[in-house]
């Protein structure tokens, strides 16, 4: 832990990026997080940090060029910026010795995500994917009732996100490589809620891509199709598509019972669970928190308490190298087997934050993501 960090209160933040998601989620948290200070912000677009900075009444404003400036003056960096640059600026951060909180995915290779893993431990920096559902209510609900055997042996997992992307968006103009691509955005949810229900890591990937012709679809796969063979004989499947109507649902199925998520992955709306046992359904609805402000706090908590995260760098590297066996096998149109990886802590009911959620704020110079929102 760095000595800014032990002296105060308060963890002193760098947010890095200024588009839409910036915007309209994390930079409001700030607000609902009371461990944790909008201190400063970095981004490519003077204009949006002029507004942005007196919006915020920010004195501390930095281009990209002067990275290593605002690294001097804050405790951690809140990574929001386009896939393939995580690594570069997570390793510069834990070089100055700035505790990293980056978005997912963590990055678009597995030895990216283990370059931004050892900067970090070599620095005596934390380093947190933000994986907002690690600390939301319903989800972790749907975790306590894997667990306590309700639904009986769990056999398998379906799930459906989809969303109109507009065809200049980042997501569509960049190549996979590059993170680009519904997998990277959205599949990451569907790999990640059907390792933390399972309780454990797949084994085998099978996958299909397909794309409808469109323009904006010549740089990326409109949709991925992905079948995940877990220990037991555990059955993961799902779809992730940016040329669909929105949908973000999945499906656990046990031997006794069914467990129906719907919606499941959004942070604008709440959480609905439809709980099927002997033929007879409840439903529970857990209503919208500020799934930023939780994720914010808990990190601050971990700096401060110079404790390990979960969702450490293990678990974002976890999602990425599943991500790339994904596109080998629809590459190969063959089944791939994935590695063991090393034992990790995974998400549990004692970190459920409840933050109060806030108001939609006024956006400038950037455009949503999905058509639909515009």
């Amino acid at each position: 832990m760095t000595g800014r960090g032990q002296s105060k209160r308060k963890i002193r933040y760098a947010v890095v990026g200024l588009g839409h998601i910036t915007q309209m989620a994390i930079l409001p948290a700030f607000k609902e997080a009371d461990n944790s200070e909008l201190f400063a912000l970095v981004s490519g677009d003077s204009a949006k940090l002029i507004e942005l900075g007196r919006k915020y009444k920010l004195a501390h404003l930095y281009s990209y060029d002067e990275y290593s400036r605002a690294l001097s003056n804050v405790d951690a960096v809140y990574l929001a910026l386009p896939n393939h640059l995580h690594r570069e600026y997570a390793v510069r951060a834990a070089a100055a010795g700035v505790h990293i909180l980056c978005e997912k995915p963590m990055a678009v290779a597995e030895e990216d995500c283990h370059a931004m893993i050892r900067a970090a431990e070599q620095n005596h920096a934390r380093l947190m994917i933000a994986y907002r559902l690690h600390f939301e209510a319903g989800n972790l609900e749907a975790i306590r009732l894997v667990k306590s055997g309700k639904l009986g042996d769990v056999r398998f997992f379906t799930s459906e996100f989809a969303q109109q992307v507009r065809g200049d968006n980042v997501r569509v103009t960049e190549f996979s490589q590059r993170g680009g691509g519904p997998l990277f955005d959205m599949g990451v949810y569907c790999i990640n809620a059907a390792r933390y229900l399972f309780r454990t890591e797949p084994t085998e990937v099978f996958a299909v891509t397909a794309s409808n012709g469109e323009k904006r679809f010549q740089q990326v796969e409109e949709m991925t199709s992905v079948v995940m063979r877990f220990p037991q004989d555990r059955i993961a499947t799902f779809t992730c598509s940016f040329g669909a109507a929105d949908v973000s649902r999945y499906s656990l199925i046990g031997t006794k019972g069914i467990l129906r998520v719907d919606p499941a992955y959004e942070y604008a709306m709440g959480i609905k669970h439809h709980l099927t046992i002997d033929e007879r359904t409840k439903t529970r609805t857990f209503p919208k928190r500020d799934q930023f402000a939780a994720e914010l706090t808990y990190f601050s908590d971990c700096i401060l308490k110079n404790k390990e995260p979960e969702p450490s760098g293990l678990e974002g590297m976890a999602d990425v190298r599943i991500v790339q066996a994904i596109y080998e096998s629809a590459r190969k149109k063959r089944a791939v087997t994935i590695p063991v990886l090393p034992s990790k802590n995974r998400p549990s009911s004692h970190q459920e934050i409840h933050r109060r959620p806030h108001g939609k704020p006024q956006i400038f110079h950037a455009k949503p993501v999905s058509r639909e929102a515009a």
